[in-house]
């Protein structure tokens, strides 16, 4: 079952939105982040470098899954958005392992000044506003159309607020540390707030990736499978439902199944049934592709 332009025109806006949200936040991140020396303001400029990797190439998979199968690609392409969920996965990892390390730096070997000014909080505020709007954006569209790379970038993009957020925390300590006494200890708040950052996406890669990696090995759904079978077993004619397979491919499923009928029915009349059968499975998986075996009961 195939997108309509419009389907897939509006999960290109959306994707393409999240690419230049993006490009704006790392650039403003960067500069607050060097001009104060804000470590944990670098790690969201970190991460939202990596956000734009991320949705640069959610944009190319939801762009290139949408086309049709062909000679070689018999299943379409919907493979691609698993894959880029889990390249964004090992990227993650990766910056988290440099944010981390960093910390430790400034916290036990290193003495870095961190100037706290009104930038350093709109920044942050501004990040927060923005990758609110986005990752709603995102979820819509991929709720809509059952896209696991649309998805996996909404749900990457609204940890970036309770990240942002911590950053936050991190910069207020810093700052009453320089003006109130008996809270000096808390001049290495920054530091903390970027490993919570770290700790944060580590815990969002590993759900995403063990998410990704169920899907490139073709797991099933606990429960959606039963509700399949009883809900094609209810369907007048079919005497029973077995052999039932599917397997994900992007925004896509393909099941294929078997059902015993009467065999004294016409040719006609089991076609007729089939289509029903799959109508019934389409409104429980609207995008999939679906295959019946009609066998004599």
């Amino acid at each position: 079952m195939s997108y309509s332009k419009n389907a897939q025109k509006e999960k290109r806006s959306a994707a393409l939105s999240s690419v230049l949200a993006a490009i704006g936040l790392t650039s403003f991140k960067i500069v607050v982040g060097i001009l104060t020396n804000s470590l944990g303001i670098l790690a969201e400029a970190a991460h939202s470098a990596l956000d734009l990797v991320a949705a640069l190439m959610t944009f190319f998979a939801v762009r290139v899954s949408d086309k049709p199968a062909d000679i070689k690609h018999q299943f379409g392409h919907g493979k691609i958005e698993n894959m880029s969920a889990l390249f964004e996965t090992m990227l993650l990892l990766l910056t988290s392992a440099w944010i981390i390390y960093e910390a430790v730096q400034r916290l036990f070997f290193k003495t870095i000044h961190v100037e706290i000014s009104i930038w350093s909080f709109i920044v942050m505020g501004t990040s927060i506003i923005i990758d609110y709007s986005r990752s709603r954006i995102l979820y819509r569209a991929a709720k809509k159309y059952n896209s696991q790379a649309l998805e996996a970038d909404a749900l990457h993009f609204s940890t970036d607020i309770w990240s942002s957020s911590v950053v936050i925390v991190g910069l207020a300590g810093v700052w009453m540390a320089g003006r109130i006494s008996g809270l000096e200890w808390m001049a290495q708040a920054d530091a903390i707030a970027a490993m919570v950052v770290a700790l944060i996406v580590i815990y969002v890669s590993i759900n995403l990736g063990w998410r990704t990696i169920t899907a490139l090995l073709d797991t099933a759904p606990k429960e959606l499978p039963e509700k399949i079978r009883l809900a094609v077993a209810a369907i007048p004619g079919v005497a029973n439902c077995h052999q039932l397979r599917m397997r994900p491919s992007g925004a896509y499923w393909f099941i294929d199944l078997h059902v015993a009928m009467d065999g004294n029915r016409s040719l006609a009349d089991t076609h007729a049934a089939t289509e029903i059968i799959e109508g019934e499975i389409l409104k429980l998986v609207p995008y999939a592709d679906v295959t019946v075996h009609v066998e004599p009961s």
